[in-house]
């Protein structure tokens, strides 16, 4: 067997060569990291839950025309990816006051906001992914203005999509994050979602109970993360009776 190259290693996933030009391997790790890194653990079979959930979400917003960097899945920890260059740039889209937006502007968490509001953050783990405007990403060549009006209205379909999916299995979509990449297939460049969805990168409330079924019973030390992903996954219908252990796929390729 041969060695893969690492391209690169985040704090939930791992990037690898792909088997053919233009792809890449993603790894999801069980690492559970909070506050920039600061906080550091391990869930197990979270990678495993990560990639099946990340995967149906994916290929969902696929189905209806939204272009994203997933193929296929490899295997319970694996997916093959289309390589993208990506925007350091975070879009952060709240239904619902959680988190941050909370603390910096004296919000009360859970208050319902007038509309989907999305903000932005420049990727750096150096800087703590501060917030920036859209002039800071046009004005330092993070993406142009017609890229990022693109990646707005990509934003805003990808949030009816899950908010109205994970209504109709009792979850309330409060806030998530995505990411976005330049696709080059041949002279055509496309911006297309990349990274993952997940409840390490939503934050998902039981609508009955506003139970936390995300990465916050990470942060804040709520207990039962993997309980809560498990929970995530029964309810979009993809995990089977006996657990995570039991998601097959192909091979994994060395």
């Amino acid at each position: 067997m041969t060695r893969r190259r690492r391209v690169y290693e985040g704090k939930a996933k791992v990037l690898f060569e792909g088997p053919e030009p233009g792809t890449l391997v993603q790894y999801f790790k069980d690492d559970a990291t909070a506050f920039n890194g600061e906080k550091k653990s391990t869930v197990t079979g979270k990678g495993v839950l990560n990639n099946r959930i990340s995967e149906h979400l994916m290929s969902r917003l696929g189905e209806i025309g939204i272009q994203n960097h997933f193929i296929r899945r490899l295997n319970m920890r694996e997916q093959l990816i289309k390589e993208v260059e990506i925007i350091p740039v975070e879009v952060i889209i709240r239904n619902i006051a959680a988190g941050s937006i909370c603390s910096r502007l004296g919000i009360t968490e859970g208050t319902a906001l007038p509309r989907a509001i999305i903000e932005y953050c420049f990727k750096s783990d150096d800087l703590n992914d501060p917030l920036v405007s859209e002039e800071h990403i046009t004005a330092f060549g993070w993406a142009t203005p017609q890229e990022l009006d693109e990646i707005m209205n990509l934003s805003l379909r990808v949030n009816d999509f899950l908010s109205g999916l994970f209504t109709g299995i009792g979850i309330r979509l409060v806030d998530f994050k995505l990411e976005f990449g330049r696709y080059y297939d041949g002279d055509e460049v496309q911006i297309i979602l990349a990274d993952e969805i997940s409840p390490d990168n939503c934050r998902l409330w039981d609508m009955a109970t506003n139970e936390k079924l995300d990465k916050d019973r990470f942060r804040r030390d709520l207990g039962g993360v993997e309980d809560a992903y498990q929970e995530v996954a029964r309810r979009l219908g993809i995990l089977p009776e006996g657990g995570p252990g039991d998601l097959k796929g192909p091979s994994s390729i060395q």
